[in-house]
């Protein structure tokens, strides 16, 4: 089955250009369109005792522009159409779930921080919380 809609979460974070090269080599190869996705509020509103959801939306946007901007300019330049997506949803792995749905998307493409399992434990692991409950391929990037 070919993917034609691959769903790239991206969070501004160290990994964030490995994901952004690798999702646009692979939607190059495959002739797919990348949804740029970013999800969950910002460190700061969270910080500021969640103001509100409006708040927190604006402020999401706000930082996801910039991410999202350099993602869509990596895609085009080597003519693989982009698309972005924002959700200020607090659970992550719920958000990327229901992106991935919404936008028509047959496969989901993340970086993982590769902490172990003890680094899983204190932390979390929103990639394996996607893989336990989405029903689409998952490609995990070390």
């Amino acid at each position: 089955m070919p993917y034609r809609r691959i769903l790239v979460p991206v969070d501004g974070s160290e990994l964030t250009p490995r994901a952004i090269e690798a999702s646009v080599a692979l939607a190059q190869q495959l002739g797919a369109t990348i949804v740029g996705f970013i999800a969950g509020p910002p460190a700061q509103a969270a910080a500021a005792g969640n103001p509100g959801l409006d708040e927190d939306e604006r402020l999401t946007t706000a930082q996801a522009q910039p991410v999202l901007a350099r993602f869509g300019a990596a895609a085009r330049a080597v003519g693989v159409p982009f698309e972005s997506a924002v959700d200020p949803l607090p659970h992550v792995h719920r958000a990327i779930i229901a992106a991935a749905e919404s936008h028509g998307c047959d496969l989901i493409v993340m970086v993982t921080h590769g902490r172990g399992a003890f680094g899983e434990f204190l932390f979390g692991s929103q990639t394996k919380a996607v893989l336990a409950g989405s029903r689409l391929p998952l490609l995990i990037l070390h």
